[in-house]
């Protein structure tokens, strides 16, 4: 399905472009939708860092993001590469001692927070030290108003301003004599619209991975078979590996060691993440039936000819039809996550391979290409016969995965 976000350019003071602020959208007006704000930060992080990340809507350069305090609050900052974002404290916060030992952390942890349409009051003074920019809607706080927060801040060197809203040239001449460092607003560009493809996963097997995932003694076999049965999430898992949240050591080739590589606690925030603001769509459901499909047809395959490879085997079926779904080269959407290289050949390059000869043969199966799948099966040392019989099984077993996610 597609996913709308927009993106507005934060300026200098010699008008470059240093960051974006992403605005969440629900469809291709570009208006905020009447949304809870934080299912509209939830949804926002969700379909970006765990799709093509930010790094593809920002270019590089600092996404600012919107937290009213019940994001604030939740663990999805910890899917944010602190050297990627601002965190923007929306301006309905109130002071409380809760707020202040989040910031605190959040600042120690080595996040940038910033104040969205601040207005200064004394009570605000202690946070000031965790703050590194302010944001000053002049639309709302004109110019002559902005004497306590310029007194307040002047012996604190590690404050930038930013005004923003502004919408004339008049307005940012103001600005920027007044000593604003950044600006925002109408006058230099609207919010861009940016869309993306984000891949389908099933509510209900989300559900009951979620349940696996929460229980006391985790049993990791079984929250491997979940995912082997939904390409979305898994997807969404190696887009979790490789968010930045996490270092990463070696290139996966597993579900099962993605899943080991994270730990228990980490899999607890991603199912609890995804089950909060996950959307279903009906377009990708055959395409990833199929990639299902491929999996288990591969996997079958790796099990009898060398069983140290069925895992990979099987991820390397469940990613064939990734650009389909997302409607994108597949080259550049492994470029995006920390496969094992041997998975990456298979599925982009020509190079001769058991993994992509166990590929070439389900495609050329699927496309009736009788005489082409005998000479592909020749290769794994299998006949035609054996690759209808292991095709039957990989049916059965991806039709056994379409009655368990019913509808969804």
């Amino acid at each position: 399905m597609n996913v709308y976000t927009a993106r507005q350019a934060i300026l200098d003071r010699r008008q470059r472009v240093v960051a974006y602020e992403l605005l969440f959208r629900d469809g291709p007006d570009n208006v905020f939708p009447d949304v809870d704000p934080h299912e509209a930060t939830s949804k926002l992080i969700i379909r970006t860092q765990l799709n093509d990340g930010l790094n593809a809507i920002t270019q590089g350069k600092p996404a600012l993001i919107n937290f009213p305090e019940e994001s604030l609050h939740s663990e999805m900052i910890k899917l944010l590469p602190n050297k990627q974002v601002v965190i923007e404290i929306l301006e309905d916060v109130k002071p409380s001692e809760k707020l202040y030992k989040r910031c605190q952390s959040l600042f120690h942890r080595g996040y940038r927070l910033a104040f969205d349409d601040f207005v200064y009051r004394p009570e605000w003074e202690p946070y000031l030290k965790f703050v590194r920019l302010i944001k000053v809607d002049i639309q709302r706080t004109p110019f002559d108003q902005l004497e306590p927060l310029f007194s307040a801040i002047k012996s604190r060197k590690n404050i930038k301003l930013l005004a923003e809203k502004v919408e004339t040239q008049a307005e940012y001449q103001q600005a920027k004599e007044l000593g604003f460092n950044f600006f925002q607003g109408y006058y230099f560009c609207q919010p861009e619209m940016q869309v993306t493809k984000d891949i389908d996963a099933s509510y209900l097997m989300i559900s009951r991975l979620f349940y696996a995932a929460t229980r006391e003694d985790v049993n990791i076999n079984e929250v491997v078979r979940y995912f082997e049965r939904d390409t979305g999430l898994t997807y969404k898992l190696l887009r979790f590996v490789n968010s930045g949240s996490l270092p990463i050591v070696e290139d996966i080739a597993s579900i099962k060691q993605a899943v080991v590589y994270i730990g228990n606690n980490q899999l607890r925030k991603l199912v609890a993440l995804l089950a909060n603001a996950m959307t279903v769509s009906h377009k990708p459901r055959e395409l990833v039936r199929l990639s299902v499909h491929r999996a288990r047809f591969c996997e079958l395959v790796a099990m009898r000819k060398s069983p140290s490879m069925q895992e990979t085997a099987f991820l390397c079926g469940l990613f064939s039809l990734l650009d389909a779904i997302l409607d994108k080269p597949l080259s550049d959407v492994l470029y995006s996550l920390p496969l094992d290289q041997d998975i990456r050949d298979a599925l982009c390059s020509e190079q001769p391979s058991m993994l992509r000869a166990m590929l070439l043969t389900i495609k050329s199966y699927e496309e009736g290409h009788w005489y082409k799948t005998e000479r592909l099966a020749e290769q794994l040392r299998m006949d035609y016969t054996q690759v209808e019989q292991l095709n039957l099984q990989a049916l059965l077993w991806s039709e056994q995965y379409q009655s368990l996610i019913g509808q969804n």
